[in-house]
């Protein structure tokens, strides 16, 4: 079925674009706020001279800073860094004034241009971010200024900056988690109309004659009644996965009971849990192929007229799939003995599958007491497909 063609990366990127960019142009407004604050005041420092270089820096670091963050989708490390480039410009305020004019003034560069750093934070990681980058900065602000006092409580700068993390980490995350809605649903709108366009042009052929095998084995009865029960359950289990109730999910992932469901269709007893049972997707395909497998196994050597039922389990770490029959069974070692023969059938289509996405088979079998498969998948298996 059609996915949506847009990476995870990529679409947290374009969410976060148009934050970037207010945050680049809020940048170069608080620049031009630092030359003109640096205008009125460098006659007040102790060392005007020295105060113009950090303003400089100050500067180059904001285009740098900004021209990064607009090109390049590695955006943690130009954040980290202009986190300790600010810290370092804010203490920079001891070596050009005095105690007394620090007390009554901004720091440099600026209380505004400090917020950039705090605005960049939030919208890389969120409101804890934010919040987490303003309170860092308010507190250098607050040692450089020598108020980490009573007078703390009535300065707006640690208010403000708070505020602005809060804010614009919200933002951030809504905008992230708004795209990914819209993604979801451009994806299950993709796969909506390949399931219908594949239904349209499988109607006319493979359902029709699906069914026409199913009608025309029970009228002759016999074994073509046994043919004509295997075109009925791949009919219906074809009709449920091009009506959906047995695709995937847009996130990767899919209902491992809806796809066994689908597979087995009318030739096996399903029971599951009333909720999905969510895999990843490789993984509950093969486990559904597997299981398919078994019921296959089941009828090929004890006929139509064997009972097969299969349980599937959510154990929270693991799932559990159970594919009991009540047919003649067979005697221990006899895979063994099929394997060394190089009859590789069950031995690869069950045993192969569960063992190839990370799980593992168990059957008990005897002979007269029928047949039970125990296929076992970890949540956390990796898969190898």
């Amino acid at each position: 079925m059609a996915r949506s063609t847009v990476p995870r990366a990529d679409a947290t990127g374009v969410a976060e674009a148009p934050l970037w960019r207010a945050a680049a142009a809020f940048r170069l407004v608080t620049v031009l706020y630092v030359v003109g604050f640096q205008l009125v005041v460098q006659d007040r420092y102790g060392e005007p001279r020295l105060s113009w270089l950090f303003v400089v820096v100050t500067v180059i670091w904001s285009g740098i800073a900004a021209i990064a963050t607009l090109t390049t989708p590695a955006r943690r490390p130009v954040v980290v860094a202009d986190q300790v480039m600010t810290l370092a410009l804010i203490c920079s305020t001891l070596l050009v004034a005095s105690p007394a004019w620090r007390q009554d003034h901004q720091v440099l560069p600026t209380t505004i241009w400090v917020a950039n750093a705090v605005i960049g934070a939030a919208v890389l990681g969120g409101p804890r971010a934010g919040l987490a980058s303003a309170a860092v900065m308010t507190a250098a602000i607050a040692v450089v200024r020598g108020t980490v006092d009573g007078e703390l409580w009535r300065d707006s700068t640690g208010p403000v900056l708070l505020s602005v993390g809060l804010a614009l980490g919200l933002a951030a995350r809504t905008a992230r988690h708004a795209r990914s809605r819209l993604d979801e649903a451009v994806a299950l709108a993709a796969a909506t109309a390949e399931r219908e366009r594949l239904a349209r042009e499988v109607h006319d052929g493979v359902l029709q004659v699906l069914a026409m095998v199913s009608r025309r084995g029970h009228e002759i009865g016999g074994a073509a009644a046994e043919l004509a029960d295997l075109a009925g359950s791949q009919e219906a289990a074809l009709r449920a996965l091009l009506s959906g109730s047995a695709s995937g999910r847009t996130d990767g992932t899919a209902d491992l009971a809806a796809l066994v469901r689908a597979a087995v269709g009318t030739r096996a007893v399903v029971s599951a849990p009333s909720e999905a049972v969510v895999l990843r997707a490789s993984a509950a395909s093969e486990l559904a192929a597997a299981t398919l497998a078994a019921v296959d196994n089941a009828h090929r050597h004890g006929g139509f007229d064997v009972h097969v039922f299969v349980l599937v389990e959510d154990l929270g770490d693991e799932v559990m799939v159970t594919v009991r029959d009540d047919g003649a069974g067979m005697a221990p070692g006899r895979l063994d003995e099929a394997r060394a023969e190089g009859r590789l059938g069950v031995s690869g289509s069950i045993v192969g599958r569960t063992a190839a996405i990370g799980g593992r088979a168990r059957v008990d079998s005897r002979p007269g007491e029928g047949t039970e498969w125990e296929l076992t998948l970890p949540r956390t298996a990796p898969t190898s497909r």
